[in-house]
C-alpha cells in the first residue's frame, strides 16, 4: 500500500505547494486563523467529512469514517504564524507586515489537506476513522488545551494521535522519530526589578534597576552550570530585558523575559526554587527588589515506544530505511505534548531544509524556508502511518 499512497501523494506536489504558498502569503497569528482555518473546513466538507469549526476558538476537526471497525487515530496539524517581520523576498512572501510563517505551520496545514484528500480516496482500506485535528495557537498561545476543552479528545475519542514538524535542522527526506522524551517542557519566566530612580550623575542617591537587572541576568547562568545534577539537561535563557528611557536616567524598574526548558519534573522544581533565591538575594544585595514569575507553556513531548516504532518503519518504507532514525531530541518546546498526555502517540520531524539552495534558515528566523519536496514525503509518511496503525490494531 505504501508504493500506492507515495506515488498518489506525488501527484499530489503541485496542490501542496500551491496550498502551502497561499498559506505563506496570508499569515494569521495564534487564534486569529479565520482565513486558513475557513479554507481547511471548506475543502475537507468538500471531501465528505464530518466538520465542526471553531474548536478551540479557531481551529477545525475532520472525521473520516472507515469501512470497517477499528481504532480511531488523531492527526494534528498546526496553523499559526508568528510576530516576526519575513526578510526573503519570493513570489510568496508574506503580504502581512509583522508576521510570517516561520516555522513551517504553512506546511502542516498544506499537509493535513493533502492527507484528508488522499485518505478520502482510500476510505475502503480504513479500519476505524481518522480525525485531522487542524489547531490554532500553538506558538505559546495554548492552542491544544483550548482545544481539548472544547472536547477534540471526545465523540469520538481517539485511541492514538500522530503529528509531524517540518524541520530544518535535518536535510530534506530525512525522518526522526525518537521514543521517550524528545522536546523539552516550556517554561516563560519573568523577573520584576523595583529600585529608585533618579539623575545619572547621582547614582549614590538612587537604585539603580539596570544594574540589578544585568546581576540577575549574570547569576541566573549559574544555575544549569552549578545547581543541576549534569545528568539532566536545562536550559535557563534570557530572551528580552526593558528598562530606562533616558540617556541620563537611572532606570526605577527593569523586567527580564526568558525561558525555562527542561525534562525532568524535579529538575524543573529546582530551577525555579533556585532562580526564586537568585532573583529575591541579587536584588536585595544592591539595595532593591525583585519577584519572579513562571507561566507554563507546554510539557515535555514524549514518543510512546510502539506508534514511534511504527512511524519509523512506515518511514523506511516510504524513502528507505538509510532516511530514518530514531535520533530526536531536541530543547524546543511543542504543544503536541498536551496531546501526547493523553494519549499514546508520536511527533516525529521530517527534514525540511536545503543548503545548495539556501533554504536553511533556522526555525523563527525571518529568512526561515523549506525545501517544497518535503511536502508530499510528509502526506506519504503520516498517511501511511494512519493506516498502517489501523491494520495492526485489528489484525
Amino acid at each position: 500500500m505504501s508504493e500506492i499512497l507515495t506515488s498518489e501523494a506525488y501527484l499530489l506536489k503541485d496542490q501542496l505547494i500551491a496550498w502551502r504558498r497561499d498559506f505563506h502569503r496570508h499569515p494569521e497569528l495564534g487564534f486569529q486563523e479565520f482565513r486558513t482555518s475557513g479554507i481547511v473546513a471548506r475543502h475537507l466538507s468538500s471531501l465528505g467529512l464530518e466538520v465542526q469549526t471553531g474548536v478551540g476558538k479557531t481551529g477545525v476537526v475532520g472525521l473520516l469514517e472507515g469501512a470497517r471497525s477499528g481504532p480511531v487515530v488523531m492527526l494534528r496539524f498546526d496553523m499559526d504564524a508568528l510576530p516576526i517581520q519575513e526578510a526573503s523576498q519570493t513570489d510568496y512572501t508574506s503580504q502581512t507586515p509583522g508576521v510570517m510563517h516561520a516555522c513551517g505551520h504553512d506546511a502542516h496545514t498544506a499537509i493535513g489537506l493533502g492527507i484528508a484528500q488522499l485518505l478520502a480516496k482510500h476510505r475502503g482500506e480504513i479500519a476505524g476513522a481518522i480525525k485531522l485535528v487542524f489547531q490554532p495557537g500553538e506558538e505559546g498561545c495554548g492552542g491544544a488545551l483550548a482545544m481539548i476543552a472544547d472536547g477534540v479528545l471526545e465523540n469520538p475519542k481517539p485511541d492514538v494521535a500522530l503529528g509531524l514538524h517540518v524541520w530544518n535542522d535535518l536535510p530534506v527526506s530525512l525522518v526522526a522519530a525518537g521514543n521517550g522524551g524528545v522536546m523539552a517542557a516550556a517554561d516563560l519566566f519573568t523577573v520584576k526589578v523595583q529600585g529608585r530612580g533618579g539623575h545619572g550623575a547621582q547614582p549614590q542617591l538612587c537604585v539603580d534597576a539596570v544594574l540589578i537587572a544585568s546581576q540577575i541576568v549574570v547569576a541566573l547562568q549559574s544555575i544549569v552550570a552549578r545547581n543541576v545534577n549534569p545528568r539532566q539537561t536545562a536550559v535557563v535563557t534570557v530572551g528580552a530585558i526593558h528598562a530606562g528611557m533616558a540617556f541620563n536616567v537611572i532606570a526605577d524598574t527593569a523586567e527580564l523575559t526568558g525561558t525555562i526548558r527542561t525534562f525532568d519534573a524535579a529538575t524543573r522544581e529546582q530551577i525555579v526554587r533556585r532562580m526564586t533565591g537568585v532573583v529575591e538575594s541579587t536584588a536585595f544585595a544592591f539595595g532593591g527588589s525583585a519577584t519572579l514569575e513562571v507561566k507554563v507553556i507546554s510539557p515535555a513531548t514524549v514518543n510512546d515506544e510502539r506508534v514511534a516504532q511504527l512511524v519509523r518503519e512506515t518511514a523506511s518504507d516510504v524513502l528507505g530505511a538509510e532516511r530514518v532514525t530514531a535520533d530526536q531530541f531536541t530543547m524546543t518546546a511543542e504543544d503536541m505534548s498536551e496531546f501526547l498526555n493523553r494519549l499514546p502517540g508520536c511527533f516525529f520531524f521530517i527534514g525540511s531544509a536545503n543548503a545548495g539552495e539556501g533554504r536553511n534558515a533556522a526555525h523563527h528566523n525571518p529568512r526561515f524556508d523549506i525545501d517544497e519536496t518535503v511536502l508530499p514525503l510528509g502526506v506519504a509518511v503520516l498517511a501511511e502511518a494512519a493506516l498502517k496503525w489501523g491494520k495492526t490494531t485489528t489484525e
